[in-house]
């Protein structure tokens, strides 16, 4: 046996109905802030300011970026035959 309902209704109508917290306030408190965020790091002229915002681990953080990039760098290399431990290129 199979029972197929069809419900016409608007997320807001689904949200309330089924009990669910309406987040659309906090969502666009979030959404002004990330803005305001990014407004104040394009108004940053200073370069270490603006990688320390988008780097917040500073060094060490550029230094485990580098490491992935590398292995992903070799990983690709070794699946398409070109393992420089082998003479290959």
């Amino acid at each position: 046996m199979k029972i197929q309902i069809d419900i016409d209704c608007t997320p807001e109508e689904a949200r309330t109905f089924l009990g669910l917290p309406d987040v659309a306030p906090m969502q666009q408190a979030m959404l002004k802030q990330m803005e305001d965020n990014m407004l104040k790091a394009t108004n940053v002229a200073d370069p270490e300011a603006m990688m320390k915002m988008w780097f917040p681990l500073g060094q060490q953080g550029m230094e485990t970026l580098t490491k992935v990039f590398q292995q992903v760098a070799r990983s690709q290399s070794n699946r398409d035959g070109d393992d420089p431990a082998n003479g290959k290129s």
